[in-house]
């Protein structure tokens, strides 16, 4: 199905996850390979979970077309609130399948739509991480991505994503009104203005490891805080080792 075909769902996404500029990025300046993708559900809903890097991350971008391409289900990414007080951003993200980050949004997608829903429990820690800490995973926070399939009933997806880091390596943070502002090498090469949007031509691969279904009865009002946080630190250290992995086996940043 042509992506200029799509007419907008409730959600407001009517493009696909692409352009044809992104595409071409994607196919030619990324060259993102996929693993493991018989590992991505065919039917029903999903959460997909993967790492989170980049000043200007593109994860956000590689993931959803690069399934969307290889499985033809569409995929929609939960992105946090502030980036849609922005009436042409917030659009643009919408018609890309870009939704606000909330519980509700999320659990409606997964069951009423049974579509993939992505998630980067990393959150803003990911991108803004020190040069030291170059694919460490950041704390996946408290488990709420887990809770939030576990009330839905449906499988988790880990993705490790290897060469984002490396499409605007940090070569320094700095602690500026209380936030973390990375350095990057785009940004001191071509300045603050155009650093920030150019990015760099690493390879990406991805990695799907199988799916994580956590066997507890859906809908419920509680789950032990345990066993959230314990699986989301489980799924965590499976990317982690993922990554390591892929990175054992990488013969450069540009051939991957």
């Amino acid at each position: 199905m042509s992506d200029d075909n799509l007419l907008p769902d409730r959600w407001g996404r009517s493009t696909g996850p692409g352009n044809a500029a992104f595409r071409a990025l994607y196919e030619r300046w990324f060259r993102v390979e996929w693993e493991g993708i018989e590992h991505v559900p065919r039917h029903g809903g999903a959460l997909l979970v993967s790492n989170h890097a980049g000043l200007m991350p593109v994860d956000g971008g590689v993931i959803p077309l690069g399934i969307e391409n290889e499985t033809g289900r569409p995929v929609y990414s939960l992105a946090h609130h502030g980036f849609f007080r922005f009436p042409f951003v917030g659009k643009m993200l919408a018609a890309t399948g870009g939704v606000v980050g909330h519980p509700d949004n999320a659990h409606r997608l997964l069951t009423e739509d049974k579509s993939l829903v992505l998630v980067f429990p990393e959150g803003a820690k990911g991108p803004v991480k020190p040069p030291r800490e170059r694919y460490k995973l950041q704390r996946f926070g408290r488990g709420g991505f887990v809770e939030t399939a576990l009330r839905a009933g449906v499988p988790i997806v880990p993705i490790a994503l290897m060469g984002t880091e490396d499409t605007t390596p940090t070569l320094a943070t700095f602690r500026i009104a209380g936030q973390d502002v990375p350095l990057t090498l785009n940004t001191l090469l071509l300045g603050p203005l155009l650093g920030p949007l150019v990015q760099f031509p690493a390879k990406i691969r991805a990695r799907v490891l199988p799916p994580v279904h956590l066997g507890e009865a859906s809908g419920q009002d509680h789950y032990p805080r345990s066993l959230m946080m314990d699986t989301a630190e489980d799924i965590r250290g499976q990317l982690q080792t993922a990554l390591n992995r892929m990175l054992h086996k990488r013969e450069s940043v540009v051939a991957g």
